[in-house]
C-alpha cells in the first residue's frame, strides 16, 4: 500500500504499536499514524451487530459471539487485538458501532458538536486514539489553515450577546461550554482524510502537551451504511 501520509510534516508514521506509542510528538507533528494495510471482512461483522439508537458500544464478548467466515475472523481477531494493545498501555477503548452523532443545532453561528473541526482537551496527559475499521473515516487539519472560532470577530460578537455574566468571566464561559474547541477551516483549506485500518494517536490540549493539539473532524457518514470506529 502507498503511504499516502509520509511526506505531511503534520504527520508521522510509525511501524508498530509500540512506535505509535513512544514516538513523541514535536513540532508541526501532533499525529501519529500506525500505517497498515489490513486482512478481513469488517462489513462482515457490521453486518452482524445490532444498532441500537444512534451509536452502539460492541464489547468484545460480542465479537467474540459472532458466527463468522475466515475473513470474517481475520477482522475481528485484529480488532480484538487492538483493544487489548490499547487496554495493556493504559487506554480505555471503546469500539462503536454508529449511524450518525447527536447534532448541535442549539444556535445558527456556531456548532459545537463532533462534526465541526475541534481539538481535545483533558486534565490530564493522554491522547487521542481511533481507527475506522467501516464507513466513513474522520479528517484531520493543519492548525495553520484554521481558525479558532472564538477569535472570528462575527462569531465573538455573538458570543458576547449571548454571556451575561461578568467581564472577566467570559474566557470562563467560553471553556465551560467548549466553544473555544471549535475551529473553522480556511477556505484554502486541504483536511487530510484519515482513512480506514490506520490506528493513529492524535495530541490533545493537555498541561505538559509540549505541540498544537491536532485539529480534526468526524465524517458525514454514508447513506446507509454504519461505521464501525475503535476511538479513545
Amino acid at each position: 500500500m502507498i503511504n499516502r501520509f509520509s511526506d505531511n510534516s503534520q504527520i508521522g508514521i510509525a511501524c508498530s504499536f509500540s512506535e505509535l506509542v513512544q514516538t513523541d510528538f514535536k513540532g508541526e507533528m501532533n499525529a501519529l499514524c500506525w500505517h497498515r494495510n489490513l486482512e478481513g471482512d469488517f462489513n462482515e461483522i457490521v453486518s452482524q451487530l445490532s444498532l441500537e439508537e444512534n451509536i452502539t458500544e460492541v464489547y468484545p464478548e460480542d465479537l467474540i459471539a459472532l458466527e463468522l467466515s475466515e475473513k470474517g475472523n481475520i477482522a475481528r481477531q485484529v480488532i480484538l487485538n487492538d483493544l487489548q494493545l490499547l487496554a495493556d498501555f493504559g487506554a480505555s477503548p471503546s469500539l462503536n458501532l454508529l449511524k450518525c452523532y447527536e447534532r448541535d443545532e442549539e444556535f445558527d453561528f456556531i456548532s459545537t458538536d463532533v462534526y465541526s473541526f475541534h481539538v481535545d482537551r483533558s486534565p490530564i496527559a493522554t491522547d487521542t486514539f481511533l481507527c475506522t475499521y467501516h464507513g466513513a473515516a474522520s479528517d484531520i487539519i493543519s492548525n495553520s489553515q484554521a481558525k479558532q472560532k472564538i477569535l472570528i470577530p462575527e462569531i465573538r460578537a455573538k458570543l458576547e450577546e449571548l454571556y451575561d455574566g461578568p467581564p472577566d468571566e467570559f474566557e470562563d464561559f467560553l471553556k465551560e461550554n467548549y466553544f473555544d474547541l471549535h475551529y473553522q477551516a480556511d477556505a484554502d483549506a486541504q483536511p487530510i482524510n484519515l482513512g480506514k485500518g490506520h490506528l493513529w494517536r492524535l495530541a490533545v490540549d493537555h498541561p505538559k502537551q509540549q505541540v498544537l493539539p491536532c485539529i480534526h473532524r468526524a465524517p458525514v457518514e454514508n447513506e446507509g451504511e454504519y461505521r464501525l470506529l475503535l476511538i479513545c
